[in-house]
């Protein structure tokens, strides 16, 4: 698992060493950087491909045939020429001169840069959709500082091919370097989870996906996972189009995209402005829309526009002016619709504030509410964005709704629902994304997904009972409360066991008996580790199973989530807020005397006040003594 924290910190410490060594701008800096991640990056996904390929390769006197371009391309992935690998280059020695080295182009290669440069033309060549996207100015590096860079990166935690990780280092750089590039209102990247979650909602299987604000290709890459998941080749499948207004995020996505083997057309700069241009002309063609637009977004043109169409509920409001729209949230919600097809889907995240907004907003909100097409809405709690504290609300559209959900919409309220990473940022896990994917099959009727997550659940566990084979383990007919006891048991003993074999492990001064030590306790920890996650997949068992039952059977829980249907909306003067819908979970009653506890507190708030009003005084007077 990448300790992305710790992976970000190193990346900080390469920018800075960028700022000092360079004259760079943060626009300046920003590609060359993250153009060497993506290169670390792309290493990363070819050893991979090449362990596959290697491991059925056919032989020839005694050796395995090597690999080719051919072979790569076969399995979707970028073939990287030896001039090309990441361990080629970080192992240069000092002086790249005295090696003599030459070109695609026939070039000497004089310079560190030259090389990286040399290497990043190599990709382009092999990856059409990469033409021109890549950084190729690293001359403007000395070689010591690039070396150094090379080196920073070169780190194992980006061996770790999975997610949509470029992006969510790209966000950092936003964050910390280059503010002027984020300087549009709400321009930031999307959670990983806000992402699977769109996706597992939508279940896109094969057709038209356009993402309007695409950013760096999270949901492309996501929905990519998921058609792969489902056993079919996504390219063959899926055609992805994005439109993108900042550069910088779209040369991202399209790197984004390479490594993960997919391929788009992404359109970029002013003709790629959603607010003004149907970049691909897919007005009414989308099997799917899914995106992450800028909130609350003004200063937008109303004729610009009003002539780009789209706007298939009429305009929003317009400031005092007459000539820019107030905010442009709706007018998103209004291209995300008019781009769908007859059965076509739309799951897209959206200020909170946009659920109930009044006035023109308010209209349109109620025609879109009256299609029938509002799927699903979620509100989603307070730091989940890597850089901003800001709730916000996942939509969804379906204009191919059953005839027995077109009067109805699904509303859960998930803000009191998720995991905590650290202080300032909070996630929804695996199995929390599933749990809630699980209500969504409830209400659809789906209950054989639900089924089969508990199965999966039963798997996980069975697994666990495996590796910890014990009585307590062996319990006939278990729920999974019985199963979060018995993990919570089993942690318990390991832990203790761990902190006994830890003081071991300070008290010896044995050479022999410390290596030996050191070896149990790394193994102890990890199995701690193991049965913590264990615990907390008990919980999350535990936490679906109260509500909907092992058969699933969907019912309204207080606080969390309620079938509404069009009426009882528009008795709510057609907020889509779930709040307003689910309430608030019911309380069990602790059994205290409400009055009674009142009155202890009150006399222990006097007693403190006293206590605090002699040690005033007692100060006064000290320093009194002290004039």
């Amino acid at each position: 698992m990448i300790n992305i924290r710790k992976l970000e910190a190193e990346l900080w410490e390469s920018a800075d060493m960028l700022r000092s060594g360079s004259k760079l701008t943060s626009n300046q800096y920003c590609m060359p950087v993250l153009g060497l991640i993506f290169l670390r990056y792309a290493f990363s996904r070819f050893k991979l491909v090449e362990q596959e390929i290697l491991a059925n390769r056919p032989m020839r006197n005694g050796r395995k045939l090597p690999v080719e371009a051919s072979d790569f391309k076969a399995k979707s992935a970028i073939f990287l020429p030896q001039e090309a690998q990441y361990d080629y280059l970080v192992n240069l020695p000092a002086n790249v001169a005295s090696l003599q080295l030459t070109g695609l182009n026939g070039n000497t290669l004089g310079s560190l840069g030259e090389v990286v440069n040399n290497a990043m033309e190599l990709i382009e060549q092999q990856s059409e959709q990469l033409h021109g996207v890549l950084p190729k100015n690293y001359t403007i590096f000395a070689d010591d500082l690039l070396s150094e860079l090379l080196r920073i990166f070169n780190n194992s935690a980006l061996s770790e091919v999975g997610g949509d990780i470029i992006g969510r280092i790209y966000e950092y750089f936003l964050n910390k370097f280059a503010k002027n590039v984020a300087s549009d209102d709400g321009v930031f990247f999307t959670p990983k989870s806000l992402v699977k979650m769109i996706v597992n909602v939508l279940e896109p299987k094969e057709g038209i996906l356009l993402d309007p604000a695409c950013g760096s290709g999270g949901m492309f890459v996501q929905t990519g996972d998921f058609v792969e998941q489902s056993g079919m080749e996504a390219n063959s499948k899926m055609t992805f189009y994005g439109q993108e207004k900042v550069e910088y995020n779209a040369q991202l996505c399209l790197m984004n995209m390479a490594v993960h083997g997919l391929t788009g057309v992404i359109k970029s700069g002013d003709e790629a402005n959603s607010f003004y241009h149907d970049a691909h002309n897919l007005d009414g063609c989308c099997d799917y829309v899914m995106a992450n637009p800028p909130f609350n977004v003004d200063k937008v043109n109303v004729e610009n526009a009003m002539n780009a169409g789209r706007l298939p509920f009429g305009i929003p409001g317009v400031d005092k002016s007459g000539k820019s729209f107030s905010n442009a949230n709706y007018l998103w919600i209004s291209y995300f619709y008019s781009y769908l097809n007859e059965n076509g889907r739309a799951g897209f995240v959206m200020a909170s504030s946009a659920t109930d907004s009044s006035r023109k907003e308010k209209d349109i909100r109620q025609k879109i509410v009256e299609t029938g097409h509002v799927d699903v809405m979620v509100s989603v709690g307070n730091n989940f964005f890597y850089t901003l504290s800001l709730p916000c609300s996942l939509w969804f559209f379906n204009k191919g709704k059953s005839e027995k959900l077109k009067d109805k919409v699904l509303f859960i309220d998930a803000r009191n629902y998720y995991t905590v990473v650290d202080r300032t940022l909070n996630e929804w896990s695996e199995w929390q994304l599933r749990n809630l994917n699980a209500i969504v099959w409830l209400y659809r009727g789906e209950t054989e997904n639900y089924k089969r997550l508990i199965q999966d659940y039963w798997r996980y566990f069975s697994q666990i009972a495996e590796k910890y084979d014990n009585m307590a383990w062996r319990m006939e007919n278990p729920t999974f409360e019985d199963i979060l006891q018995v993990a919570k048991s089993t942690e318990v003993i390991f832990a203790n066991s761990l902190k006994q074999y830890q003081e071991a492990l300070k008290a010896t001064k044995k050479r022999k008996e410390k290596s030996e030590l050191k070896a149990v306790v790394a193994e102890i920890e990890a199995k701690v580790t193991e049965l913590r996650e264990a615990v907390t997949v008990a919980e999350e068992a535990v936490w679906l199973t109260s509500k909907f039952g092992y058969d699933g059977v969907y019912q309204d829980i207080p606080g969390l989530c309620r079938i509404a249907t069009i009426a009882q909306i528009a008795e709510k003067d057609y907020s889509l807020t779930p709040g307003a819908y689910v309430g608030v979970a019911e309380t069990e009653d602790d059994g205290v005397d409400f009055t009674k506890r009142m009155n202890e507190i009150h006399t222990e708030l006097a007693k403190l006040q006293t206590e605090a009003n002699q040690l005033m005084t007692k100060i006064q007077q000290n320093w009194e003594a002290l004039k």
